[in-house]
């Protein structure tokens, strides 16, 4: 399956409900701040360099900044912190992510998402989140250079584990969720892990720039080794 393929089949997925209703009534309402603004309003594709090695797996669009914006990690505070720390390691041309024609062009990284449309509080439940797993699934078996996985956040380590997990891939168990921690079996991406650069995290520090930058550079070495 080819990625724009993926992309169609993305953007008009209706599997959903909750999650479709509740992003057409926010890119109605929208916030003050982008009154004057066409929303997005549907599922968001995934975006990035084809022969990406290194793909970066988020939770979910941002109610006013991907689904505003119609690219992942756009248009809001945790995009620009993301693709700031991806910049500062050289995986885009560009330390800010503002709109989908901001001329931001990613090298060597991929992103993506474990849900594709925003869910309210940023909570998709445990059916949402395995109703779109497939379109992960499908961008892995599609990129065939991807050789790491970065997680942010636990939904995202969660849901990588359950997409390789199998008789060939240990430990077992699972290993537990921890910022910086790295997995590497023969036959998969190796998977690195961060905590999800959300407001939350970021500005009570428990996500810093540095941190980010960090396991972006590891993601970086294991890819290229």
């Amino acid at each position: 399956m080819s990625l724009s393929t993926i992309r169609r089949q993305v953007i008009s997925c209706q599997l959903c409900p909750r999650l479709r209703a509740y992003c057409a009534r926010i890119a109605k309402d929208k916030r003050a701040a982008y009154r004057d603004e066409t929303y997005w309003g549907r599922p968001v594709p995934s975006f990035g360099d084809r022969r990406a090695r290194v793909l970066v797996l988020g939770l979910a669009p941002g109610a006013h900044g991907a689904n505003r914006t119609g690219r992942m990690f756009t248009g809001d505070r945790s995009g620009d912190f993301l693709v700031s720390a991806m910049h500062e390691v050289g995986f885009s041309n560009l330390p800010t992510s503002r709109h989908g024609k901001d001329g931001l062009k990613l090298r060597d990284a991929y992103i993506s998402a474990v849900v594709r449309c925003a869910p309210p509080e940023n909570k998709p439940t445990t059916k949402e989140i395995s109703q779109c797993r497939s379109y992960l699934e499908a961008e892995l078996g599609t990129l065939a250079q991807v050789r790491v996985v970065v997680a942010l956040g636990k939904t995202a380590f969660d849901t990588y584990w359950r997409v390789v997990a199998g008789p060939d891939v240990t430990p077992r168990p699972k290993p537990r969720f921890a910022h910086g921690f790295v997995f590497e079996a023969d036959g998969v991406p190796a998977l690195v892990v961060a905590y999800h650069p959300s407001q939350q995290n970021t500005n009570t520090g428990k996500l810093t720039s540095h941190m980010l930058t960090d396991v972006l550079r590891t993601a970086k070495t294991l890819a290229t080794r």
